[in-house]
């Protein structure tokens, strides 16, 4: 796959991507029009021991796909991590707010979002929707408005002269959107009643029209209607929403998909990294031990597996940011365009050691790719991934990777159009 190409399958993919729930399908019609084999939790499995390309999901939110083509105790598996989630404000249970005649609903922030650049964005909603069906059952849905139907106004200066001095975002009062004017003779607005005829309007995978009862509940959160582009004057960026971490779980799969290696190979993109990883689709959950396990005999093989295995944990990473200079440390500035990043830290926010530092060296010098290191400033504090909790829980040789990135966690993030190519080059060779 040239350059071009795989810019313009993950521009696409992110964009189809407007929450987790989103990015596991998008990745599922991936994967099984190349062939992989739905597994479920619930079912017993026969694949250890086998050859084969497999898939699991949990949560609809978290994924995991592998490549078995020899035995595991004897030659280990090679794995990607990352995560389907970001950034993003999620609707509250009893969302509905009316001040002024206008609809507005009550947000609750995800994760450390960079907040001022959610104002005067058009946004819609997107998410999972669990409702009853005309049979009473319990059904879910995915739904996406894809229109832009809110936006967050900013305050105009003449009512805060101190705007582009000393502005503080209250999450409570400043941050619900406005979706609409009411009219004069409607005092409510039910958001279920809107959510029901969302739902009642969407037709399923044999084209019938779906019937919904009740809405039960819903995980739902606003997101940037802004196609994902390349900009710059030569090209040289990728300007999207949910780069983190997106463009990591796109590279991570295309990588999979595209490599016919004998080296058994393994994709995990986990959901709620941005929160901590404290779920049952977290990386802190037994997800990923959880299918190892059953590929398996017994402890004793896994454990012999993860002696013999590797995890790329991939999330981005911070490039050099020309007006702030001084927030970077000096000696390790990653720049844009000049290859994926290995980020150490002393405390462990990372997992990278000497030895898989090496590991990834080698492989992106085999691979023609080049690579940077990044350390964060010691008199700032570091952010972590997936991957020392990954390590941690398997016991597995982890190196923490990334996509120099600037505005990380920004409704609009910013990267490399080469950075993405090279990580999937890397990636490649890695699962080869």
């Amino acid at each position: 796959m040239q350059n071009e190409d795989f810019v313009d399958g993950l521009l696409d993919f992110v964009k189809r991507s407007p929450t987790p729930f989103h990015a596991v399908q998008s990745m599922v019609e991936l994967l099984e029009h190349a062939g992989f084999q739905r597994l479920t939790e619930k079912e017993q499995w026969a694949v250890n021991h086998q050859q084969g390309r497999y898939f699991v999901t949990r949560n609809d939110s978290s994924i995991i796909a592998f490549r078995l083509n020899r035995p595991l105790v004897e030659h280990g598996i090679h794995m990607v991590g990352a995560h389907t989630d970001s950034p993003c404000l999620k609707v509250k249970p009893n969302p509905e707010i009316t001040t002024g005649r206008y609809l507005q609903l009550g947000v609750e922030v995800y994760g450390g979002a960079l907040l001022n650049p959610w104002f005067d964005r058009d946004l819609s909603l997107a998410g999972r929707v669990s409702y009853l069906n005309e049979h009473k059952q319990i059904e879910h849905r995915l739904i996406d408005w894809q229109k832009a139907i809110a936006v967050i106004p900013s305050l105009a200066i003449h009512l805060d002269r101190e705007a582009n001095d000393n502005h503080a975002i209250n999450k409570q009062l400043h941050l619900p959107p406005v979706l609409m004017r009411l009219p004069d003779t409607d005092k409510t607005v039910s958001f279920h009643a809107l959510l029901l005829a969302m739902v009642n309007g969407e037709v399923d995978a044999s084209g019938h029209g779906v019937q919904a009862v009740e809405i039960l509940d819903y995980e739902l959160s606003f997101y940037d209607v802004q196609d994902p582009a390349v900009v710059g004057l030569e090209d040289d960026f990728i300007a999207s929403a949910r780069l983190d971490n997106l463009l990591s779980c796109y590279t991570g799969i295309m990588a999979l998909l595209d490599q016919e290696g004998e080296q058994n190979a393994l994709l995990v993109c986990n959901d709620h990294e941005e929160v901590g990883s404290v779920s049952a689709a977290g990386a802190q959950g037994n997800f990923l031990k959880s299918v190892l396990s059953r590929l398996s005999d017994n402890d004793e093989a896994l454990t012999r597996t993860m002696a013999s295995s590797v995890m790329i944990s991939v999330d981005n990473a911070h490039a050099v940011h020309p007006n702030f200079v001084d927030k970077h440390e000096p000696n390790h500035g990653p720049l844009i365009n000049a290859g994926p990043v290995i980020k150490t830290n002393a405390n462990q926010r990372y997992a990278t050691n000497s030895e898989t530092a090496a590991l990834f060296k080698q492989w992106c010098a085999q691979a023609d790719v080049p690579v940077q290191s990044f350390v964060v400033r010691s008199d700032m504090g570091c952010g972590s991934t997936i991957g020392p909790i990954t390590a941690n829980e398997l016991g597995v040789r982890t190196v923490d990777v990334g996509v120099p990135t600037f505005a990380m966690h920004s409704i609009r993030e910013l990267a490399g159009r080469l950075d993405a190519y090279y990580l999937y080059q890397v990636l490649l060779h890695y699962f080869h």
